[in-house]
């Protein structure tokens, strides 16, 4: 772990990303000593930056914080937290803030291989997403909706739960987006009002360009031929089962 470019794993009682929740994170896969989506993740945490108005990251220091920290990681999990340092007490954020930057490598998560050949097991959620356009998309650091939702279960078969808006539309996982194949096209929900607009998301919008984005309701999933969740970490991973409904692993997943 390291804390504004130093090797440590304390972090000031008063840092308002603790306090308040006042910042964001980026959560990358590195492979082989290398992040392959580096530039994606910190595009979006730039445009977080912007949505928090907080200074950004200066040119270099991340990149010289990530260098010190995966040389030699063959296979792991690299987080990027960013808040906006240390503060008085009361909401008002400080006129001229100094972030705060925490990086953190752990190994990577222990995935079995037969979830990308058979598919998941996945549940809806009862905790609903709040809808708060200033908020959608952005990784920020509040993730209480998603603490609550993936407390719902303890059964080790699911393997995620799918989470509504408090509107009653689909926006994804607690930690994935959400496609899916309706009327044979590619599908996934748009995140202007809650959400989490992920890198995965990303790279498959750009590879595949005539997905559609738009709202879906549950009863648009359980009429799905096939039902993806997609994560910078986790990769594509087909949906077998979906509550009670079985899902083929088809095409798309292919």
């Amino acid at each position: 772990m390291r804390i504004d470019g130093r090797a440590r794993a304390l972090i000031a009682a008063d840092d308002r990303g603790l306090l308040y929740g006042d910042g964001l994170f980026e959560t990358l896969r590195v492979r082989a000593g290398v992040c392959p989506l580096w530039d994606r993740h910190v595009a979006r945490l730039r445009v977080g930056c912007r949505r928090l108005r907080l200074p950004p990251p200066a040119a270099g220091a991340l990149e010289r914080d990530r260098d010190a920290l995966i040389a030699g990681a063959a296979d792991a999990v690299l987080r990027i937290t960013w808040t906006r340092g240390s503060g008085m007490r009361g909401y008002a954020p400080p006129l001229a803030a100094t972030p705060r930057c925490v990086l953190a490598l752990a190994p990577a998560p222990a995935i079995p291989v037969h979830w990308y050949a058979r598919g998941i097991r996945v549940r809806f959620c009862d905790v609903r997403l709040a809808r708060q356009p200033r908020l959608a998309g952005i990784k920020h650091l509040n993730r209480l909706e998603q603490v609550l939702a993936r407390a719902e279960w303890r059964d080790a078969a699911i393997a995620e739960g799918l989470m509504l808006d408090t509107g009653g539309h689909v926006i994804g996982a607690t930690a994935a987006n959400v496609f899916a194949v309706i009327d044979d096209m590619l599908v996934t929900p748009r995140l202007d009002q809650a959400g989490v607009a992920g890198v995965g998301r990303a790279v498959l919008l750009d590879a595949f360009p005539k997905t559609r984005v738009r709202a879906l309701r549950r009863t648009d999933l359980e009429r799905a031929s096939e039902v993806l969740l997609v994560s910078a970490v986790r990769g594509a991973l087909p949906v077998r089962r979906l509550d009670a409904r079985r899902l083929p692993v088809g095409p798309w997943a292919r």
